[in-house]
């Protein structure tokens, strides 16, 4: 008997030396989809006709690709760092070629087409395939509790499978796919049910999963704020969450963006149909305008509760996150990462956070390529070391290019500082203490709408009827540069609650033609005179010898159509007066430059409430003194 057991136990010790392990095995397909090996020995998984669709945690039909390095051969193929890529609104999943790059640097990738567009049920032949499957297979708008957790669960699959590490996940989108890996990087390890309740994400074998770096690229933060901000993120506060009354539409991006769900193909839910994904109902009830009641603010409500990852619980410290965001993006502009960052650097001090800024993104974003080269070449070393642990610690802090034109010249930068709050060195300013009144029909007349002009576009310099302008002291021979974001400071009136101020800062030519440098859409506080405060969009933008900042205070950043309407104009749009007015211009240059134009920057103006974010607490002189204004 002792002889025989030895013989068996010797025979089991050489068949697990030549038997291949599940993660040994040939790679012949993942999530149930078939791979192919191709030319160069990648293994793709996945198909485009017309679909290669998996079902998700709750039978929803999800089309997917995934792909593989070659085969190297041995015991090493499988459990591959992963990275996760993201569509964008209207898009579907990346395919092979999107894939490569990642391949190419040893990970194994993954895509999917997020619900309701396309073949994830959004084509009518999706859903005729998938029958009742589909029925609930809409357009959900990066819900937490769905688009999220799908990809979360797939990457559990994957790691079950043994193909994919649990523990070495990147998220990289761009946009609607920003707003995913936004999500996925808040989350971190945690994944949220569907009746809200979050729990440690574990695969369903029981695996814990984890993201290990995010890359959300011009992504939302606060989708309700990104769509109809009402001017109270301000990019020096600890915290900026949606806190006032329902903002201003930007009605051109939002009727486009619907139109491109409807043509994707894609699938929204009827109309009151769903709380929780009532796109068209959500549209239609802001669109029909002030005074706005319960119908708009559910609305609001349910998109900052469940579909922005500004309000996940952030008791957990976040991944590591490269965030960047276009200068020259009117619809997820920089605040947007500019808030999740100030309030993580606050909460975490030592979080592993970078931000990157330039002119690319959504319209008018000119995407230069030496920009967008920067931009990739980060992303890479950033996924590289923290998700696959190979390369030097990645760039912290903040990396800035300007937007120069036309089009053709390149970028201006980069500049870096450690902190967001150390980007710009000085501050130019103008003050004006006359009483003027924006009149309710002062409109820009759609110049500058997104939809239709792009970053360098010039118009004649006509001030817009009725509105109140506000011209600086023309930019001496040095000219000086703005990076950060310009902020107003006034006393306002308002007989009523449903008024609007668009702003708008441009440089003027001495040739007579000027060009848009920011803008902003804001819900002054009514009554008055109250002394208040709201910003611009951030930007790095030069203004060079001989030219002349604008400030232009407008009823509506409009002129009367859907898709030109960039800020939706408000219904019984009253005169609103404006005092003691100072604009606040950050620089990079520091302060006595330009003849004595740049000074050190003011006590920051901070609302009843609220208080400093933790990196401008503390200046280059020591600590910023600050005061106090009107709250929300």
């Amino acid at each position: 008997m002792r002889i025989s057991r030895c013989w068996w136990t010797l025979l089991a010790l050489v068949a697990g030396l030549v038997a291949p392990s599940a993660a040994q095995a040939a790679i012949d397909s993942a999530l149930g989809v078939s791979c192919t090996v191709q030319s160069d020995g990648v293994r793709f998984c996945g198909s485009n006709a017309p679909r290669s669709t998996t079902p998700a945690w709750d039978g929803t039909p999800i089309d997917v690709n995934v792909a593989f390095p070659p085969d190297p051969g041995g015991s090493r193929d499988g459990r591959y760092p992963l990275v996760m890529l993201f569509h964008g609104y209207g898009g579907g999943k990346l395919g092979l070629s999107d894939m490569r790059p990642w391949l190419d640097r040893g990970y194994a990738a993954f895509s999917m087409t997020d619900r309701g567009f396309k073949e994830s049920c959004g084509s009518p032949a999706s859903r005729a395939a998938a029958g009742a499957a589909c029925d609930k297979g809409y357009i959900r708008l990066i819900d937490n509790r769905y688009e999220v957790r799908d990809a979360q669960e797939f990457a559990g699959r994957l790691a079950d499978a043994g193909l994919v590490s649990a523990k070495r996940i990147g998220a990289v989108g761009g946009s609607y796919g920003g707003g995913m890996s936004m999500a996925l990087g808040a989350l971190r390890d945690r994944k949220v049910l569907p009746d809200g309740k979050l729990v440690r994400w574990r695969s369903p074998d029981g695996k814990r999963m984890r993201i290990a770096a995010a890359a959300p690229n011009i992504p939302w933060t606060d989708l309700a704020y990104s769509l109809a901000p009402n001017g109270s993120t301000l990019d020096y506060l600890a915290d900026s969450p949606y806190r006032g009354r329902p903002g201003v539409e930007k009605m051109s991006f939002v009727t486009g963006l619907y139109l491109s769900g409807l043509l994707s193909p894609g699938f929204y839910a009827a109309k009151g149909s769903d709380p929780s994904a009532d796109v068209t109902g959500w549209k239609d009830a802001i669109e029909a305008g002030e005074p706005y009641g319960a119908a708009v603010d559910a609305s609001l409500r349910e998109m900052t509760t469940n579909h922005s990852s500004y309000y996940i619980d952030h008791s957990v410290e976040p991944a590591p996150m490269l965030m960047s965001s276009g200068f020259t993006d009117d619809l997820f502009p920089a605040d947007e990462t500019i808030r999740y960052y100030n309030r993580t650097r606050t909460q975490f001090h030592h979080a592993d956070l970078a931000l990157f800024f330039g002119d690319f993104g959504h319209m008018r974003g000119q995407n230069k390529p030496d920009v967008v080269g920067a931009l990739n070449a980060r992303v890479a070393a950033w996924l590289d070391y923290y998700v696959k642990g190979t390369g030097p610690r990645p760039q912290q802090g903040v990396e800035a290019w300007t937007e120069t034109c036309p089009k053709t010249a390149p970028s201006g930068g980069p500049y870096r500082a450690p902190n967001w709050a150390r980007i710009s060195s000085g501050e130019v300013r103008f003050r004006d203490s006359t009483a003027r009144t924006i009149a309710p029909t002062s409109t820009t007349g759609g110049a500058f709408n997104p939809v239709t002009s792009t970053a360098c576009q010039t118009v004649p310099d006509v001030d817009p009827a009725g509105a109140v302008v506000y011209r600086l002291a023309a930019a001496p021979a040095s000219g000086y540069t703005l990076l950060g974001a310009p902020t107003v400071v006034a006393d306002f009136t308002l007989p009523g609650d449903t008024s609007q101020v668009a702003a708008r800062l441009l440089d003027v030519a001495p040739d007579g033609t000027e060009t848009l440098v920011d803008r902003g859409l804001w819900r002054p506080a009514t009554g008055g005179p109250k002394r208040q405060v709201f910003q611009l969009h951030p930007n790095g933008w030069t203004f060079a010898a001989g030219h002349v900042p604008k400030l232009e205070l407008l009823a509506a950043d409009a002129d009367g159509s859907a898709l030109a309407n960039y800020g939706r104009p408000s219904n019984g749009q009253q005169p609103v007066t404006v005092s003691k007015l100072e604009l606040r211009i950050p620089v990079v240059e520091r302060p006595g430059a330009a003849g004595g134009l740049v000074r050190y920057p003011a006590p920051k103006v901070v609302p009843y409430g609220s208080k400093l974010a933790a990196d401008w607490r503390t200046g280059h002189r020591g600590p910023h003194r600050h005061r106090f204004v009107y709250g929300w």
